[in-house]
């Protein structure tokens, strides 16, 4: 019975092993591409502005008007006939059509398609935002499980460390003491990699919604995406400012203003309604046209002319803006990633002195060439070192996924 319990947890170890996917940046970007659920909610505002082109392709309806008139008073009707009678009455039978003139019907569609335009590029523009949310959220799992690393390898040495002192206080080398100052070190590293844990999987559960997956998943810790050289800064500046969604729909919305302001001037032409009647009046047919058309003394649209123009000029001042902030954006984020890519090279030195160190005066503590007490602190300079790299590292991813979102080179890399 205990092997088949051992054999039934083998099995579903290895099931849940081989469900898990291990997640690159880039991965994780497609995914959220596909799956994102603020994405797809996003994505139905492209579906309603392509449905207000088929509205604005639709020409107006004709109108039917029935009218039917008898004489009341029996001393007027003509004498032997009752009220209903052809003689007794008139008849009024028409239909007309408003006309769209001036190009109003033309004007309404290709402001509809330029707003379809501009939907999408919102949508792209939604996309950085959440792609930049997915890869910093990727980056705290790989940062959470990095500092969990760090600890449960610290406190693999403190565990040696232990057994060593153990042996040691038996045959009197060291002192109580000794003994449970690397057990109290020991106790310290399991409450920290416990609670490191907990939040490695807080991060990885964050990271499965922002790609929509509902497996579990984890980071790629070979990714070497970050090892890509990004060009020159002015080349990044030059993107940013043309190439970058908020600023296209930026550029767009001033095509949108300028659509606007020819369908205002449009529907300054008043809509006239035409068409014909038949109207049998008394046992006379009449045969008739019929002509209708409001007189633009007081309404020739002059206020949403004048709005048209205004948010023409307020389109012209964002893209303006947009296109100042995108710049400073990616200079500050390019000088960032250059800063920390230089700091990032200059801590992996130190990572090497702190192992080398470490293992030094662990060997010189084993042969009683040391005390606890520098052997301790060691081992917090080791930590220490470990954190500082590892942290660093981060500032350099950060200032690289920061460098990506702010250049939009990050919906490319989501393709």
């Amino acid at each position: 019975m205990k092997r088949i319990f051992i054999l039934l947890f083998c099995i579903t170890s290895l099931g849940q092993l081989q469900a898990q996917k291990i997640l690159t940046l880039k991965e994780s970007l497609q995914l959220a591409k596909k799956n994102n659920p603020d994405l797809k909610v996003a994505a139905y505002s492209i579906n309603s502005a392509e449905a207000d082109i088929t509205t604005a392709k639709i020409r107006p309806d004709p109108i039917f008007n029935a009218q039917l008139l008898h004489i009341a008073n029996s001393n007027n009707r003509k004498e032997g006939t009752s009220w209903t009678n052809s003689a007794n009455s008139q008849y009024w039978w028409q239909v007309t059509k408003p006309l769209q003139i001036a190009g109003q019907r033309a004007n309404k569609i290709d402001i509809a398609n330029k707003l379809v335009s501009q939907s999408k590029l919102d949508y792209s523009e939604s996309s950085r935002s959440i792609y930049y949310t997915v890869a910093s959220k990727w980056l705290d799992a790989w940062s959470a499980k990095i500092g969990l690393d760090i600890l449960e390898k610290g406190k693999t040495n403190i565990d040696s460390l232990v057994r060593i002192n153990v042996y040691r206080l038996k045959n009197r080398v060291i002192t109580s003491t000794d003994l449970q100052r690397t057990q109290l070190l020991q106790k310290q590293y399991q409450r920290d990699i416990v609670t490191a844990r907990q939040n490695y999987l807080s991060e990885l559960q964050n990271l499965k919604y922002l790609v929509g997956l509902t497996d579990s998943v984890t980071v790629d810790f070979s990714d070497n995406t970050f090892n890509t050289i990004l060009t020159a800064g002015d080349s990044l500046v030059e993107l940013g400012t043309h190439e970058r969604s908020d600023v296209l729909a930026a550029k767009n919305a001033i095509d949108v203003s300028n659509s606007n302001i020819k369908m205002q001037h449009s529907m300054a032409y008043p809509q006239p309604e035409v068409g014909g009647m038949y109207n049998p009046q008394n046992g006379i047919p009449y045969l008739g046209f019929y002509g209708t058309v409001s007189i633009p003394i007081f309404n020739r649209n002059q206020g949403q002319r004048e709005k048209a123009q205004v948010l023409k000029y307020q389109s012209e001042q964002n893209l303006w803006a947009t296109e100042r902030q995108a710049e400073t954006e990616v200079t500050t984020a390019y000088s960032r990633y250059i800063t920390q890519r230089q700091n990032l090279e200059d801590y992996q030195r130190n990572l090497t002195e702190a192992d080398t160190i470490l293992n030094s005066v662990r060997y010189s503590y084993v042969k009683g060439g040391t005390s606890i007490i520098d052997l301790l602190e060691a081992q917090r300079s080791w930590l220490d070192t470990q954190q500082r790299y590892y942290s660093t590292m981060e500032d350099f991813r950060r200032s690289y996924i920061q460098l990506l979102f702010a250049t939009g080179i990050i919906n490319q890399l989501a393709e």
